[in-house]
């Protein structure tokens, strides 16, 4: 019996010139770097956590998002399957931060 492929498993298929070049990061993708970092050290996720949960986002949603994008939407989903926060309060954080955005943005 065969193991089907994850979205992510792209090994032994064809595939273009891989760019070796580092592009810039945009502060919010090094802040999603700094997160991993802190949930790591303080052992709340492991390595293969967020891998196995950016893998469960699915095809259509894993082709669609960026690497930092698939990486915060892993480690929330699984924070949020380990109880660390509710969603109800990642709503609440979440709005407060867009008004606070947004007012920084009509000044």
């Amino acid at each position: 019996m065969t193991a089907s492929r994850r979205v992510h498993d792209m090994g032994g298929l064809a595939a273009g010139p891989v760019d070796r070049d580092e592009p810039p990061h945009a502060a919010w993708e090094m802040r999603i770097d700094a997160i991993r970092a802190l949930v790591a050290k303080r052992k709340l996720l492991r390595t293969d956590e967020i891998r196995r949960n950016a893998e469960d986002l699915g095809p259509g949603v894993y082709d669609k998002l960026s690497y930092h994008e698939r990486r915060c939407a892993a480690i929330t989903n699984a924070l949020l399957q380990k109880n660390v926060f509710t969603v109800d309060e990642l709503g609440r954080k979440m709005a407060e931060v867009e008004r606070r955005w947004s007012k920084e943005q009509n000044r």
